[in-house]
């Protein structure tokens, strides 16, 4: 056991390392090809032309005006680092991340106006959190449920169908159902809202509330969810079929167990590891996918906030949100080595 638990602390270590790398990475890149530099030099001009506005009130020549704007545009320079190479300024930055002290955005605010960029990522969150965990229950629901079932039935035309759908689910974009479904469902049948997260005026009692955003929310899911659960049944499929065609099950059959026993103990068991990792794995990818899902259904949660933040040139939370993005797979990657040691005991990370 202690064993286990020292391998595992080191297995947290070793993602934490790769956390921290992909975060230099990134800095790395915004500064070498110059984007730290030109959105630097962008708030130094907008911070001199707001100057200039209000000194032009006070300072008549022109001379003086120009020396003391030019003053001030060095101190600002020296502020931001701009008087030193970029790469002066990597541990700094690294480490401001690693403290989330993420400082503001340019461009972007909360509802409230903040510009603070953890509060701006802390708003977007929890909904970006509603429709991947949603998404990813029913997911793994309709995986279990179907995938097993076909495992029992290879070959068959009903096998042979959710094969085919697989194949189709995998291989369609989510943005392109996204906007299909819209099509379908908000303005031929207008039976759901195209996007936003609430009506306009949305609801102010609690309930009704929570009841808009549901209804809001069913669009996104449902295209998530279509895109996805196709390759999960299949995943499930292929590997409980694999299990169940090896020796200790058919000893199993022989001893005269019932069949709901086999399945649960002899099948299930030995091929949840897999089961679980295409989950968690999907899970964590489908983070990136929900960029251009949140876009289309106008659904603010941090996919969309990141497609603004490219938009918009916003250096910080374009930071801010990669380090996020990759926290939460760190979280989900340690999550997973934790459950293999649960769901399957031969597993020892020696």
């Amino acid at each position: 056991m202690a064993g286990t638990v020292r391998q595992l602390a080191l297995r947290a270590l070793s993602l934490l390392a790769v956390l921290l790398a992909v975060l230099v990475l990134l800095v790395v890149v915004l500064g070498a090809t110059g984007f730290s530099d030109n959105l630097l030099r962008a708030q130094v001009s907008e911070d001199v032309r707001a100057m200039r506005q209000s000194l032009s009130q006070t300072i008549r020549d022109p001379a003086e005006l120009e020396r003391t704007i030019e003053a001030r545009r060095s101190e600002l320079e020296s502020f931001y680092g701009l008087d030193e190479p970029w790469y002066t300024r990597l541990p700094a930055a690294v480490v401001r991340v690693l403290r989330l002290d993420l400082g503001e955005s340019r461009s972007l605010r909360t509802a409230s106006g903040s510009r603070d960029v953890g509060a701006i990522v802390l708003e977007r969150l929890p909904f970006t959190v509603l429709l991947l965990t949603t998404s990813s229950l029913i997911t793994a629901a309709a995986g279990l449920l179907i995938g097993v079932r076909m495992a029992t039935r290879v070959g068959t035309p009903l096998d042979k169908a959710v094969a085919y759908f697989a194949a189709i689910s995998f291989a369609i974009p989510g943005w392109w159902l996204g906007i299909l479904f819209i099509l379908l469902f908000a303005f031929q049948l207008n039976w759901l809202p195209a996007g936003g997260m609430f009506s306009t005026p949305p609801p102010q009692a609690t309930w009704p509330r929570l009841l808009d955003l549901g209804k809001h929310a069913l669009l996104p899911i449902i295209t998530l969810v279509t895109v996805s659960v196709g390759p999960y049944i299949y995943t499930v499929r292929t590997m409980t079929m694999t299990v169940a065609q090896e020796d200790h099950v058919a000893l199993a059959r022989a001893k005269g167990l019932p069949e709901g026993q086999v399945l649960r103990r002899h099948i299930l068991r030995v091929a949840a590891p897999p089961i679980v990792t295409g989950l968690v794995l999907g899970l964590a990818g489908s983070l990136s996918g929900s960029i251009l899902v949140e876009t289309i259904f106008n659904w603010q949660g941090m996919g969309q906030l990141y497609f603004q933040a490219i938009g918009s040139l916003d250096e910080a939370v374009i930071v801010a949100l990669t380090f996020i993005f990759t926290l939460l797979y760190v979280v989900l990657r340690f999550f997973l080595d934790v459950l293999y040691t649960i769901l399957d005991p031969r597993v020892r990370y020696a």
